[in-house]
This record gives C-alpha cells, sequence and structure tokens, in this order.
C-alpha cells in the first residue's frame, strides 16, 4: 500500500506555506470531522433514485455544514428550491478582486443505507462510523460524506496556517445530487447564477488493486443515465392449466434476457467508461396479491441505461429498446410488450472529455505527482455526479475523491490514508489555483 508522506519527510519537497498547511492534515484531524459528518442530519438525507419515492431532507446536515464553514469566516447562504432542502453556497472572497474563482463541491444527501441489520461491520448501524483498522465504515463514507470531510479539512488547514488567497474560494453543498440534482446543482445554476472559473466535485475516484496498491483517479467526464418501464401483458388462466394462457412474467423473464445483452447505437468516445453503454435491471413485478389462483396477466421492469455517452438521446435509447422488443415479438407471437420512459426520470447525458491540460485538472495532476510520486489515471466515471451538471453548461469541471469508484452497497467504506492523502492534494491545488496574498 502506497504510504501517505509524514509531515517530517515534507521538507526540501514542499514551500513553508504548504508545510504549515500540511501540519494541520493528519488522520486524527480527517477522522475527527468525518465521524461529526458521516451521521449529520440522518437518516433523513437518504435520497433513493426512484422517482416514485419521496426525496430527502438535507437541512440537518446543511445546517450543521453551514456552521463549520462560518467559524472558517465564510459568508453562507442556504437557498432551496422546495422546504427543508437547502443548498449550502459559503464564499471566502479572495485579497484579488479580479482573481480565479474556484468552487469544491459536494452534496449532502446519501443513498438509502438498507436493512440496517446486515450493517455488521458498524455493529447494526449504519450511521455509526466504525474504524477496522485502516478504513472507516458507514453509509456516506466514500459516498460521500468521507469526500466532503477532505474538502472542509483541505479548507480548514488553509486557514489555519493563517494563509490568505488572493483567489475566491466557494464551497457549495448540494441537495438532490442522488437524484440527478433537479433541486441542488441544476436549481444552483440555472435558476441562481452559480458560477465560477474552475470546479472540482470531491466525488469517488479511488481505486484499490489486488495487491493492495492504491490511487486516486481524475475524473475529466462522465457516463450519463436512463430509466426505463418495460411492461409485458399476457392472458390470464388458472395456475392448473398454465397451457391455456399467456404468462406475462414468463414472457418477461426471456425477454430481460435480451435487455440485459442488448448493445446501444454510440460513438465510442475518447476515454472509454467504466462499463459501454449498457442497460442494468433494477425492478421486476407480477401477479397480484391474492391472486395466487391465476396467472399474471401484467408484468413490469425497471430497467437502468447507463454509460450512455455523448451523442446518445433519450429518443436513440429508446428505439433501441423497442427494436430489442421487436425483434422478441417477431420470434414469439405471444409476445406482447412494450417500453417507456419511467415516469419523472431525467435523461443525464454523457458529457465531453474535459482538457486534461487545462486547470483544473492539471493544477490536481501537479498536486497528487508532488505528493504521491506517480501521475493520477485519467478516466471516464460511469456514475452520476453534480460534475455533470456544471460540465454540460460549459464549465471547467473535475472530479476528484479518495472514496471507492464501485463502493460496497452494504458495510460501504473509505481508506483512511486515501482520505488523508486527497485532502493534501486538495489543498495544494487550491493553493496553485488561487494563489495566495
Amino acid at each position: 500500500m502506497r504510504i501517505v508522506l509524514s509531515n517530517s519527510t515534507h521538507h526540501g519537497m514542499f514551500t513553508e506555506i504548504e508545510r504549515r498547511v500540511f501540519d494541520h492534515i493528519d488522520d486524527s484531524a480527517w477522522l475527527e470531522l468525518a465521524c461529526v459528518l458521516i451521521p449529520a442530519g440522518q437518516p433523513e438525507a437518504e435520497n433513493p433514485l426512484d422517482p416514485d419515492e419521496p426525496p430527502a431532507s438535507e437541512e440537518g446536515a446543511a445546517l450543521f455544514i453551514a456552521d463549520v464553514l462560518r467559524r472558517m469566516d465564510f459568508s453562507v447562504d442556504l437557498v432551496a428550491k422546495r422546504p427543508g432542502r437547502p443548498n449550502v453556497l459559503g464564499l471566502l472572497p479572495g485579497t484579488d478582486p479580479d482573481g480565479p474563482s474556484l468552487i469544491l463541491n459536494d452534496h449532502l444527501d446519501t443513498y438509502p443505507a438498507g436493512d440496517w441489520s446486515a450493517w455488521t461491520m458498524t455493529g447494526g448501524h449504519p450511521f455509526r462510523p466504525t474504524r477496522h483498522g485502516n478504513r472507516l465504515y458507514a453509509r456516506g463514507t466514500s459516498d460521500t460524506r468521507g469526500n466532503l470531510a477532505c474538502t472542509l479539512l483541505a479548507v480548514r488547514a488553509i486557514r489555519e496556517a493563517g494563509i490568505r488567497l488572493k483567489g475566491t474560494l466557494k464551497c457549495v453543498y448540494t441537495a438532490d445530487e442522488e437524484k440527478n440534482g433537479p433541486d441542488g446543482s441544476i436549481f444552483l445554476l440555472d435558476e441562481h447564477g452559480l458560477c465560477a472559473d474552475y470546479t472540482i466535485v470531491c466525488e469517488p475516484t479511488g481505486w484499490t488493486k489486488p495487491d493492495g496498491t492504491w490511487g486516486m483517479g481524475i475524473a475529466v467526464a462522465n457516463g450519463g443515465n436512463f430509466l426505463v418501464e418495460v411492461e409485458t401483458r399476457g392472458l390470464k388462466t388458472h395456475l392448473w392449466r398454465p397451457d391455456t394462457g399467456v404468462n406475462a412474467v414468463a414472457k418477461m423473464a426471456r425477454l430481460l434476457q435480451a435487455l440485459e445483452t442488448m448493445t446501444f447505437a454510440h460513438v465510442p468516445a475518447r476515454l472509454a467508461g467504466g462499463t459501454p453503454p449498457r442497460t442494468a435491471i433494477l425492478r421486476v413485478s407480477g401477479g397480484l396479491p391474492r391472486e395466487m389462483q391465476f396467472t399474471p396477466d401484467v408484468c413490469r421492469a425497471v430497467i437502468a441505461v447507463v454509460g450512455i455517452l455523448p451523442g446518445m438521446s433519450a429518443e436513440s435509447v429508446m428505439a433501441d429498446i423497442r427494436a430489442v422488443i421487436a425483434a422478441a415479438a417477431a420470434a414469439d407471437p405471444e409476445m406482447q410488450a412494450s417500453a417507456r420512459p419511467y415516469p419523472g426520470a431525467l435523461f443525464v447525458d454523457g458529457t465531453l472529455e474535459q482538457d486534461e491540460a487545462a486547470d483544473p485538472t492539471a493544477a490536481l495532476s501537479r498536486a497528487y505527482s508532488r505528493l504521491l510520486g506517480e501521475a493520477p489515471q485519467v478516466y471516464r466515471k460511469n456514475a452520476f455526479n453534480d460534475t455533470i451538471r456544471f460540465a454540460e453548461r460549459g464549465h471547467a469541471a473535475v472530479t476528484f475523491g479518495p472514496g471507492e469508484d464501485g463502493w460496497a452497497p452494504i458495510n460501504e467504506s473509505i481508506d483512511i490514508d486515501k482520505a488523508v492523502a486527497a485532502t493534501r492534494v486538495l489543498a495544494l491545488a487550491i493553493l496553485d489555483l488561487l494563489g495566495t496574498a
């Protein structure tokens, strides 16, 4: 495993200002902050992607983080599109009114924790941060309260070192990221005029190899996603005589095999994602309560299309899915199936790659290379995060953070050394991008 440089080894490798900042960034400082952030406002901040499920209330987390920012001399506004869902806008003006500006972004909501009893690494409480070895376990460690702690600690270290920035720093923590951002990043960008020269979204880009070596990439692009509902219809009959009916669930089972392995029309991107454009089956429902005497005549499934690339559209995705359904119907005259966009779901576009030689990617790469002795991997991230909303509006926005890109849904965790390293990288990048007075 890569060892994070201790403060004693910084002499000669970093400037006096940088060493002063590093003096305030270590595992104890990160753990203390992460362990109060992770449970803040939970479980109310759980926000399922499901459009038919109620949204989160991020207010508790927002109020907590706003207080942390105010203690660092930020002016803070809480702005909301709907009650109970404030976004946190922290502003620290630089000494030069004409200097550059940087947004550090993360989000306040989390995935739902699911069955609490399954969280064996936290004693059955998913929001109780628990350390085992060099990993911290809880919902939100990797996505994304652990990353959020890195942003706050990087800024606090700069402030505690007595350093004034030339450029303006904005710490922006959004609601509703897990539902693709309507009440969060979309609202702030389109209705509140949020902008800056550079944006760093601190979300999971970490990786760990089987031999234990690890690092963090910089995601300069994202894949998009789309939810689709598929329906099959049949003919209800008695369970004793299935030969006299058409079982909608059985037809769906056969259709899902074709949908799971289908391909989508697309132009390959310069940087491929974690997967090519493909489907993921999320829900299947058929049959009714109190009707086990009969075979089901309706079955519905929800599939996600992930890894969407630039140039793909809702129309092209639906055309490809309907072509698969048409082929299945041609092979089976009893197959009656249809597809539609899932009600309330947004089509999320894939984004074009940011310029790797330009800031903020270049600044993050310089910091990472100086600290960890190698260049970071640059890649396309499959998952949604608010970087998409910044990038599709023309902002210079990238993703970087210590959480695992592909974290465990149950017993989610984060590597503590990785979190400390990411915090130092972020601090160096802030100093680089905004300059010091």
